[in-house]
């Protein structure tokens, strides 16, 4: 195989296989219990090629790390503030809910800004990074980007299963715990970082 083969496959495999658990690939099943599967596929789908697109920029070009203590911290504190949000929960009138129902440009917002913040700094981002110093960069960011993308399409499908049989309460305290717990754990992650 040559070069962008090699790249490719190694990065797929590498990132699909770190986004198993992750904390993303529980925001892709929390998000595809309250929007349908599309817009978030494709939020999570921009979201991550930037990310990484500029992960490889930073592995290829630079040979560099990022400060990732001062970005999992802002990320941490904003996932606070999304687990707040959601557990307060907002009332939709009818009309709004089917106008809610119909687009998607709300969702893919909402999805890929969230996506992009809980990337910054993340394993897969620092993942990418490495690889694209030993394989190049439009393998590596191709295969990172189609291997998150594949293993967050698992969790879609999960969450849109799940989501059928779940009470909209509990998907809430769900969501809210679950951004709890990824601002914790940047929080965390970022304190060690910094200290």
């Amino acid at each position: 195989m040559d070069g962008f083969l090699v790249a490719l496959v190694i990065s797929f495999g590498v990132i699909f296989v770190a986004e198993l658990g992750d904390k993303s690939q529980l925001m892709a099943l929390t998000f595809a219990t309250r929007f349908k599967p599309m817009p978030v596929l494709i939020g999570i789908t921009v979201a991550t090629a930037v990310v990484h697109l500029a992960s490889v920029g930073i592995g290829y070009g630079l040979q560099a790390a990022l400060p990732t203590g001062w970005i999992s911290l802002i990320a941490g504190l904003a996932f606070l503030g999304f687990g707040a949000w959601t557990l307060r929960g907002d009332k939709l009138t009818e009309e709004e809910r089917r106008k809610a129902e119909k687009t998607s440009k709300s969702a893919i917002v909402a999805v890929g800004v969230a996506f992009f913040l809980a990337e910054l700094g993340d394993k897969t981002m620092l993942a990418t990074i490495t690889l694209a110093t030993k394989y190049g960069w439009f393998g590596t960011w191709l295969g990172s980007t189609l291997g998150m993308v594949a293993a967050d399409a698992l969790a879609i499908l999960v969450g849109r299963l799940l989501g059928r049989h779940l009470p909209e309460k509990a998907i809430r305290y769900g969501a809210a715990v679950l951004f709890a717990i990824s601002g914790l754990w940047l929080i965390l992650e970022a304190v060690n970082e910094l200290s």
